[in-house]
């Protein structure tokens, strides 16, 4: 039989026409198994429940092993102040139970919320820590003015302002970068924030939590695309300015002192640290065992907040301070890897901003132990004894577990970014 060219043609469409129906066909079934995939994803524990998992535990496990070293470090101090063994590690017991709920209170609460606060709780901060340096308001302790109330109900302004600043400048940040901002119009608003609230804290004097929020500051502002060289010269600058403080007050130089030589001011401003260092050195490799450490009998003070690295490093020796070392920089990683997750901006950066927060305390709060770096007297994440920075602290890891569990979630402002630009990008 001849074909012809009108014949072919018909063949060609009457195939096509038969193919169509199977086409359909596959790719229905590669959307069912899409849709198997997703569904047996959603059963199965994936990576961000594994993170979300992963950060509750450690954190869980700093807590209970920070009672134990409040408990270890405080009895006799406890005993000459309260006349019981148990006082200061009953009312750090209270405070972790309240951390543990607002832990839980803020991981099940939606990005949105936060987002929405940011400003009215900067604002509120900035008050409290103004109220802080009035007389008869704020409550001195040390010879720093940092607390605000009366009997237990006293908090320290200064642990909210760290949260107030991660949430103030992910939020900023987030907002100007996606409409389109340059960078400066960005640096402007944080710089100036930045530095009311350091001065704010540093008038307390409390130079410590100053450098933690500078660095929360700093460290967002990268990561939210402003250039490596401008962010190191208003670190730069920031630096300099907490040097000359440092230099001006009578108190700074003693600390100073203090740090350059410790031993040769071993019964005034070094006092602290030598007795950091016996009671560090004295716990050798595997340490002296658990309420072993002669430290907790009043020659090293403040034992059971700013020093309880020190009581560690005794107890369990090398090893145990490499342990709590390496337990925060595996919170460092996890939080690293829940911000690379978060697929919304503000979520991204709040992750890094308390990622941060946490790992430059630890490191800050050790190297003054260690007398690598001046003593600032600030507490060590979780395991210090204190109710303002635990409290906060848990809250603040609390929204950390809620952005790792839930990766995908998005604010109001980037859903309407989004919609935004699919309708731009269809011509409408």
């Amino acid at each position: 039989m001849t074909l012809t060219t009108g014949t072919i043609e018909q063949r060609v469409r009457r195939g096509a026409r038969n193919d169509r129906p199977s086409l359909r066909v596959v790719r229905g079934e590669q959307t069912q198994a899409r849709r198997k995939q997703t569904t047996r994803a959603e059963a199965t524990p994936g990576a961000p429940s594994r993170d979300a998992l992963a950060l509750a535990a450690v954190v869980a496990a700093f807590c209970a092993f920070g009672l134990v070293m409040v408990l270890s470090s405080s009895s006799v101090a406890s005993i000459s102040s309260y006349g019981s063994p148990w006082s200061v590690v009953e009312r750090q017991v209270l405070w972790t139970v309240v951390g543990g709920f607002a832990f839980v209170v803020t991981a099940k609460m939606s990005l949105q919320f936060w987002r929405r606060v940011a400003v009215p709780l900067l604002v509120s901060t900035a008050g409290l820590l103004f109220a802080v340096l009035v007389p008869h308001i704020g409550k001195v302790a040390g010879g720093s003015s940092r607390w605000i109330g009366f009997g237990l109900l006293r908090v320290q302004p200064s642990e909210f302002a760290k949260l107030a600043v991660v949430l103030f400048v992910a939020d900023l940040v987030a907002r100007r970068k996606r409409s389109g901002g340059e960078p400066v119009e960005v640096v402007r608003p944080v710089v100036i924030v930045l530095a009311a609230l350091a001065i704010l804290i540093v008038r307390q004097p409390d130079l410590g939590t100053a450098a933690v929020v500078v660095c929360i500051g700093a460290v967002l502002l990268y990561a939210g695309g402003v250039p490596l060289k401008k962010v190191a010269t208003l670190a730069a600058i920031f630096g300099t300015l907490g040097g000359a403080f440092l230099l001006v007050e009578p108190y700074g130089r003693a600390r100073i002192a203090g740090f350059l030589d410790p031993f040769g001011h071993a019964s005034t401003s070094g006092y602290q640290v030598v007795q950091s260092l016996v009671t560090l050195g004295s716990g050798h490799v595997l340490g002296t065992g658990l309420g072993g450490s002669s430290a907790a009998w009043g020659f090293l003070p403040n034992a059971s907040n700013d020093f309880i690295f020190a009581i560690v490093g005794n107890n369990f020796g090398l090893v145990g301070a490499l342990g709590v070392l390496l337990g925060f920089l595996a919170l460092g990683w996890l939080g690293i890897r829940v911000a690379a997750r978060a697929q919304d901006r503000f979520a991204s950066l709040v992750a890094t901003g308390i990622t941060t927060w946490v790992v430059v305390q630890a490191l800050i709060n050790m190297g003054g132990v260690t007398g690598a770096v001046p003593e600032t007297g600030i507490p060590l994440p979780f395991l210090s004894s204190g109710g303002s920075s635990l409290v906060v602290l848990l809250a603040a890891t609390g929204i950390l577990v809620r952005i790792a569990r839930h990766p995908d979630e998005k604010t109001r402002t980037t859903l309407e970014h989004d919609r935004l630009r699919r309708r731009a990008a269809a011509g409408r």
